[in-house]
């Protein structure tokens, strides 16, 4: 299922059918060079209009002020980036494969950098379409398992032997074949001399940190890329409370592995504390176990209680590497995703004041301007917007870890859907929370119309970026089940949107109830049911989009980032 090996041949034709994702994989998966004398992207720029692909990325400087920042810290900031342009090498190879001989074959500039943006030839915000001659469907497994692998082949290896399953599920191990039988080789043995590399600048950075959490933190983290052993640097990192300089580095999420979902891709993000926005929020997450015991469910599907010690702050990012920066960009951050920390500590939330700001501006007040109701536009506010992202991330924290009948974990039980049914629940519960801590006079700041107002018109950014992106596939299950539950109204005359508060109010509620109780009971094949239902795209809806394309409204956002943008020595200098 990863993308296959190219032939040592010069026959482009041949080339092109060796790299569609059918034939085997070598024992190692990755995928070889093109052969040379050809240029890939020349023929493809005009039919697959990929200028005007990369032109919808909108480019956003990421800066941030740095004058307050003690000598050390801004000494640090070069050496973390230098480690997650590590990881975002060791993600080239879980994604696709060796980056620069990919990159160099593409003779088109326009395709070179579409095929940067979205680490490898297949359009992440057109439902992995490949836009790069020469590949097929996107390979479900990356480079994660082997090519040839079935579902069958894995689950037969694993029968009956509970060490070897654990072993082989574990999001930080990679499958391969040795001598024809499948084995699972650990990160840091599967991708060594980047692994090492982003160690050594996290020693590097540990040794100039003041700040003993900070500190402490980075050479645990640096000593879990080694062993691939993270719940000590986890709880680390939930432990920092005063640092001002933060880093985000490792295996992360599961999105990248569509075949089971197990497997952890490679990202960073390097960040540094809007002090002043982070006072405003500490108060929320302090009120997660009041929140859990009032979500609309029945009892037995909220009878977890979530961890208290959790950290709710803002931060303006200065690097995005991997998988965070692969296609749509991430605006908020809740980790650990490990179920037995998130019960025993919390998590942290972050919410990524700058770029979220920047996608406000660029996406969703153009697309309110010709989607949502004239007299309802006042209502999209970044206020609103910010309260959104911040207790989509909260709710995360929110609903059932483990199954209810006691014999494992959700993301286990509905495997490659877990992800998708997991956004789904923190967008809504978010709006929940939103609408309860409201009534309690908890949020004054933020009216609900604006809040329900502002979440219909993100709806409309994320389903843009295809059904094959979790979060896009989420939001388009909850467009049709408000559209089936009435929670908005489509005007056909002017082609915008109205919400119905009272509607909406009750959809919210009972979506929520839906999306627990799936969680809760593993219904596996009742999320693909539902998914099926309602997770795809319909010619009106589709046609509404394409209205949002044609006006030039850019679909995400692209970084101009590094030292150089920071306006900081490289890290060589540094010293």
């Amino acid at each position: 299922m990863t993308a296959a090996r190219a032939l040592a041949t010069t026959s482009a034709l041949l080339f092109a059918a060796v790299l569609v994702g059918c034939g085997p994989a070598s024992s190692s998966g990755e995928v070889a060079a093109k052969p040379e004398g050809t240029e890939l992207g020349k023929e493809v720029a005009a039919d697959m209009s990929v200028k005007d692909k990369v032109a919808a990325y909108a480019s956003v400087r990421l800066t941030a002020d740095l004058s307050r920042l003690p000598e050390n810290d801004r000494k640090m900031l070069p050496l973390l980036i230098e480690a997650a342009q590590a990881m975002d090498e060791v993600y080239w190879l879980e994604a696709f494969g060796p980056k620069d001989p990919f990159l160099g074959a593409i003779g088109d500039a326009d395709v070179r950098r579409y095929a940067e943006i979205n680490y490898g030839p297949w359009d992440r915000l057109d439902g992995d379409k490949a836009f790069v001659p020469g590949y097929g469907a996107k390979p479900d497994a990356a480079q994660f398992y082997p090519a040839d692998m079935t579902k069958e082949e894995f689950e037969k290896a694993i029968a009956g032997d509970a060490k070897k399953a654990e072993t082989f599920k574990s999001e930080y191990t990679r499958i391969v074949r040795k001598d024809g039988v499948l084995a699972a080789v650990p990160y840091h043995e599967a991708w060594p001399e980047p692994t090492a590399r982003a160690v050594a600048k996290l020693e590097e950075a540990a040794a100039l940190a003041t700040d003993k959490g900070l500190k402490r933190y980075l050479e645990l983290r640096a000593k879990a890329l080694e062993t691939d052993d993270y719940r000590a640097s986890d709880r680390a990192w939930l432990d920092m409370k005063d640092n001002v300089v933060d880093v985000v580095v490792g295996p992360i999420e599961t999105y990248e592995d569509k075949l089971f979902g197990y497997k952890a891709a490679h990202e960073a993000y390097v960040l540094v504390k809007d002090q002043e926005w982070s006072k405003r929020l500490a108060k929320y997450a302090t009120m997660l176990p009041a929140l859990q015991k009032g979500l609309p469910v029945e009892a037995a599907y909220k009878k977890e209680v979530p961890g208290t010690d959790s950290d709710l702050n803002a931060y303006d990012v200065v690097y995005y590497a991997g998988d965070c920066n692969a296609g749509s960009k991430t605006i908020a951050i809740n980790l650990p995703n490990d179920e037995t920390i998130q019960l025993e500590k919390g998590t942290r939330r972050l919410q990524l004041k700058n770029a979220m700001r920047a996608k406000f501006d660029t996406i969703m007040v153009p697309i309110a301007s010709l989607l949502i109701a004239e007299d309802q536009r006042k209502h999209v506010t970044f206020d609103a917007f910010f309260a959104d992202v911040m207790f989509h991330e909260v709710a995360h924290g929110l609903g059932i870890k483990k199954t209810i009948d006691g014999k494992g974990t959700v993301r286990d039980a509905l495997k490659e859907q877990a992800g998708a049914l997991e956004e789904g629940k923190a967008d809504i519960l978010g709006l929940h929370m939103i609408t309860v801590l409201h009534e309690k006079g908890e949020l004054p700041d933020v009216a609900l119309e604006d809040a329900y107002t502002t979440f219909l018109a993100g709806i409309f950014r994320s389903v843009r970026w295809g059904a094959a992106n979790a979060h896009a596939q989420a939001n388009l299950s909850r467009f049709h089940f408000f559209q089936r539950e009435g929670a908005f109204t489509r005007d056909d005359a002017t082609g915008t949107y109205r919400v119905d508060m009272p509607k909406m109010r009750a959809a919210m509620d009972k979506l929520s109830a839906q999306i627990l109780k799936f969680q809760g009971d593993g219904d596996y094949q009742g999320v693909v049911k539902f998914m099926d239902e309602l997770g795809k795209m319909d010619p009106a809806l589709q046609a509404d989009l394409d209205r949002v394309g044609k006006a030039g409204i850019p679909k995400d956002i692209v970084f101009e980032q590094g030292v150089e943008v920071l306006g900081l020595q490289p890290a060589m200098e540094a010293k």
